[in-house]
């Protein structure tokens, strides 16, 4: 049967470390990567372009739920990311406008050096939270939040695929 269980997974060492460093946003298109497996082996000829944004400090995160139902034989995988991009100006603001309006997706490098595929089903919709703050230790920038919904984990790029993808930005 298709859905039964292969392997185990041993104990691993205490060597992860939490958060992410970069996210990359790229246009909506079909089948942006080619999925074996959960890795994404190889990226779609038509996506041409994407934009890298760095990410400093601990409010950076991706939380992935994967949900199933036994009543309706699904399993969803909500994918909620959380990106802090600090300051504002005029240009950020009229491009996060943009991304707002729009069915973007997304790669995102976690601090263990993972490139992770997010939203490659049908986009991610963001919110963006602008906050001048109050005090002045209290963040002058941007908050987005973006929520897709798939069908599975979040593919991790094989190393073949992360340089095609770099080579994009």
């Amino acid at each position: 049967m298709a859905c039964d269980l292969t392997l185990g997974r041993a104990k691993v060492c205490k060597t992860s470390i939490g958060g992410n460093s970069k996210l990359y946003l790229f246009n909506g298109i079909d089948n942006p990567f080619t999925i074996v497996d959960g890795e994404a082996t190889a990226v779609n000829p038509l996506l041409l372009s994407a934009f890298e944004y760095d990410l400093e400090g601990d409010g950076n995160t991706l939380v992935e739920n994967l949900v199933s139902d036994r009543n309706t034989s699904t399993a969803i995988n909500t994918q909620t990311l959380t990106v802090i991009l600090k300051n504002t100006d005029a240009i950020t603001s009229a491009e996060l406008t943009t991304l707002a309006q729009g069915y973007p997706m997304a790669v995102v490098r976690d601090r263990n050096g993972n490139y992770r595929a997010i939203g490659i089903d049908d986009g991610i919709d963001f919110t963006v939270d602008l906050s001048t703050g109050g005090a002045k230790t209290d963040l002058n920038g941007y908050t987005l939040t973006g929520v897709s919904t798939v069908g599975a984990l979040a593919p991790i790029l094989d190393e073949a695929t992360v340089t095609a993808f770099l080579a994009l930005v």
